[in-house]
């Protein structure tokens, strides 16, 4: 399934900026980022309970929050675009 995640981690602190590294870092490994706190990306339910678990135990959640679309599996025919594109469309091939 295609998911949608954003994030919004506070850092006024040194500790808020090294969530919000950890938190790129992980949503990185799962998908693509698409603008600078949303990424899209493509996992099946095993690895979106992965993930969450992973996000939540980087986050404070007083003061961070992160939010899932999840466009499902005809995703496609869900996202409209303007503007810049991005290089590689997410789930599309890769080729080095």
């Amino acid at each position: 399934m295609m998911l949608v995640i954003t994030y919004d981690v506070n850092t006024t602190t040194t500790a808020g900026q090294k969530r919000l590294r950890k938190v790129a870092k992980l949503c990185e490994r799962y998908g693509m980022r698409v603008q600078n706190s949303v990424f899209e990306v493509l996992v099946d339910s095993a690895q979106l309970v992965i993930l969450k678990t992973e996000l939540a135990h980087v986050i404070d959640s007083k003061q961070d929050s992160i939010r899932f679309y999840r466009l499902g599996n005809s995703y496609e025919h869900k996202i409209d675009t303007m503007g810049k594109e991005p290089l590689i469309q997410a789930g599309g091939p890769l080729l080095l």
